[in-house]
């Protein structure tokens, strides 16, 4: 388990504190993560890491010459927010563009997805490069469903490579994608693990069984085999990963064979010693592989084989030279710029006007600062439950995540409110401060529907039921364009939208706005508690979803609790 750390709660911040300390001469801190101490040379394109923490070295150990530009670095297992992905960006841009490749996963797609938009807005050219490697998270022909597991550091190295030799900006973005399109993974779990500050792990695997098909944010396998031996266990990842080569490949590949955190170097060897020699029956030959611990899962045990088949050009970047602080290759010589004394900022994604509200609208951003505290501190305490469902069919941080976001999103709406604000200008505080400091798909999702909310709300009156509910409705809008999700999905659309649809009736009928707020939070909980007889089709889950069946949705949870604190709020202070 994890037992070192001071507050679990700062665990990655004092974990990055710590890894620039020990590496000054590859690394700096910037707001969101680290850079490379010296900046590329002008006109390189810049190549962006970028995910939750607990996967060292991916992501931050691989910044340095020949390799990442950047890495932005999230809570553990959680992705980082779009204000910190900007944040690395403009401090590892160079002027020639920054691409983004990163696993795939939700939260990851809409917060790197939201910062590419504010880069180009800034005229910093942008693109998203997306790893889809782990070949049991779907079947072949939903390949972009794929989550981004071990191939993540091939795609990051040979994109990395491709922007040291001078590639331009599309060039860069056309070989990164051709290594995804030639990558695949498949792992095994042995036992799960423990985040910092919990007792028990995410997971347990059962005596003498092993986890088929894992992924790398604490997920148990999609089924359990018995126990193999080594060499048993190699021919289970070599006929699973050759039997999805890609159409035309030929027999020339790279190879790594994965460490998840807890699997003994010596045990990787010794399965190697099947792998390659049931490879070479197959007749393919290996070059360049890596044994060892590459993108790990805290102290998961288990491990993983990747193969990358391999052209001309992506065999000559995969060999060469890199230099950072947990991965070396031949003699990185490269050109930089001098040392960089610039000082980051974080910047909101919107900076702020603030505008004093007429008595009215201080009345309500007073009401919703208080609603706001009441939804956190509930948050807090329901932390531990609210992770443990999510560890059920995911990665069991949607507690922390939420605990983190209502936290920040109350300082925020604190200190915005002491300016004589109108709601409005409270619920865009409180949205910005929820994502950043959240992250993940919960993170970037509560963030735009807080914003949304608050446009409806007016600063000159006080508000109405009819603006309750076009704020919700808003808010609904907002959470579906950015998610995609639907009803049914299993997510906390499902239980959002039965909200809407009931307040908005309950206001049509002529209910005061506390009363339909109250029983449109009642039928919220009703269908979350029924999300326990869904399957989820979208999300982290979606690859577990057998698994998730007979457990409540932990966003839905989480969000029909919240909509219940908001009514107590309302109703103790006599809303209207």
């Amino acid at each position: 388990m994890t037992r070192l750390y001071d507050d679990p709660a700062s665990f990655t911040e004092d974990m990055v504190a710590g890894f620039v300390a020990a590496h000054p001469g590859y690394v700096r801190s910037v707001p969101g993560g680290v850079v490379r101490s010296r900046r590329g040379r002008q006109g390189k394109v810049a190549v962006v890491t970028g995910g939750g923490s607990g996967h060292y070295p991916a992501f931050c150990g691989v910044v340095g010459p020949g390799f990442a530009d950047g890495a932005v670095i999230g809570n553990i297992f959680t992705s980082p927010s779009s204000e910190d992905a900007y944040s690395v960006a403009r401090a590892a841009d160079s002027g020639g563009g920054v691409v983004f490749s990163f696993g795939n996963y939700a939260g990851d797609n809409m917060h790197f997805g939201l910062a590419v938009e504010r880069l180009e807005r800034a005229g910093i050219r942008a693109h998203n490069v997306v790893v889809t490697d782990d070949v049991a998270s779907a079947p072949a022909e939903e390949r972009s469903k794929r989550r981004g597991v071990v191939g993540d550091f091939v795609v990051f190295k040979v994109a990395s490579a491709a922007a040291e030799e001078g590639y331009e900006f599309d060039e860069v973005v056309r070989v990164a994608e051709h290594a995804n399109d030639r990558t695949r993974s498949l792992g095994v779990a042995f036992d799960g693990c423990t985040l910092p500050g919990q007792d028990e792990a995410l997971f347990h695997v059962p005596d003498g069984k092993m986890g088929l098909g894992l992924g790398i944010h604490g997920e148990p396998g999609v089924s359990e085999r018995d126990m193999p031996s080594a060499s048993e266990l190699a021919k289970i990842l070599v006929d699973g990963v050759l039997t999805e080569a890609p159409q035309g490949a030929t027999p020339r590949v790279t190879a790594i064979l994965n460490g998840l955190g807890a699997t003994k170097y010596e045990e990787l060897f010794v399965v190697w010693g099947a792998v390659s020699r049931l490879l070479a029956e197959a007749g393919v030959e290996v070059v360049e592989p890596e044994v060892g611990e590459l993108v790990t899962s805290l102290d998961m045990a288990g491990c993983s084989l990747t193969l990358t088949w391999l052209d001309p050009e992506l065999e000559r970047l995969w060999s060469a030279p890199a230099d950072t602080p947990a991965y070396r290759k031949g003699n990185a010589v490269t050109v930089s710029e001098p040392e960089s004394t610039e000082v980051v900022e974080a910047a909101p994604i919107d900076e702020p006007v603030v505008v004093v509200a007429p008595a009215e609208g201080q009345a309500t951003a007073a009401t919703v600062v208080r609603a706001l505290h009441s939804v956190a501190d509930a948050l807090r305490g329901a932390e531990d439950e609210f992770g443990r469902l999510d560890a059920i069919a995911g990665d069991g941080d949607h507690g922390r995540g939420m605990t983190k976001g209502s936290a920040a999103a109350v300082e925020a709406a604190d200190a915005v409110l002491a300016h004589g604000v109108g709601p409005a200008a409270v619920l865009v505080a409180a949205g910005d401060a929820w994502a950043a400091k959240a992250g993940g798909t919960s993170g970037a999702l509560w963030g735009a529907a807080l914003r949304s909310f608050g446009d409806l709300l007016p600063d000159h009156r006080p508000a109405t039921a009819e603006d309750l509910a076009a704020g919700a409705a808003a808010a609904l809008s907002a959470v579906q364009r950015l998610g995609r999700a639907e009803a049914g999905d299993k997510t906390l659309v499902d239980a959002l939208i039965p909200f809407v649809d009931t307040l908005k009736s309950a206001v049509a009928d002529g209910s005061r706005g506390r009363d339909a707020w109250q029983q449109a939070a009642q039928e919220a909980t009703r269908a979350a508690e029924r999300t326990a007889e869904l399957t989820p089709r979208t999300g982290r889950a979606r690859p577990l979803a057998e698994r998730s069946v007979g457990t409540p949705d932990p966003g839905a949870t989480s969000l029909a609790l919240a909509l219940n604190e908001i009514a107590g709020v309302l109703t103790g202070e006599g809303v209207h």
